[in-house]
């Protein structure tokens, strides 16, 4: 029996551990990565970003074309006038349209 104790010591310590390591050492790295799932989910989030980013654009230009002041109108007053830049709007229409790059 008082030779069992230092065999089992040291099977624990240079089996067992380094076992137990390696082992939840894989469970957090497979854990850590994305499933196909996820990546379906992020790329229908994506795409549903784009074409909200590309309806506000459209909103704000057609806002623009019919009332310049529509900004102003919007905002509380607090002394601070912003006009929407036409120039800006038609650059960033132009770029998302893919007319230039």
């Amino acid at each position: 029996m008082g030779e069992l104790v230092p065999v089992l010591a040291i099977v624990i310590l240079f089996l067992g551990l380094p076992w137990l390591i390696f082992h939840y050492v894989t469970k957090w790295k497979s854990a850590a990565t994305l499933t196909g799932d996820d990546e379906k989910l992020l790329d229908e989030l994506h795409d549903i970003s784009r074409r909200l980013d590309e309806r506000m654009c459209t909103i704000e230009r057609i806002m623009a074309a019919e009332n310049p002041n529509w900004q102003r109108d919007c905002l509380p007053d607090v002394g601070t006038t912003v006009t929407p830049d036409l120039n800006v709007i038609r650059e960033r229409t132009r770029i998302r349209s893919g007319e230039g790059a």
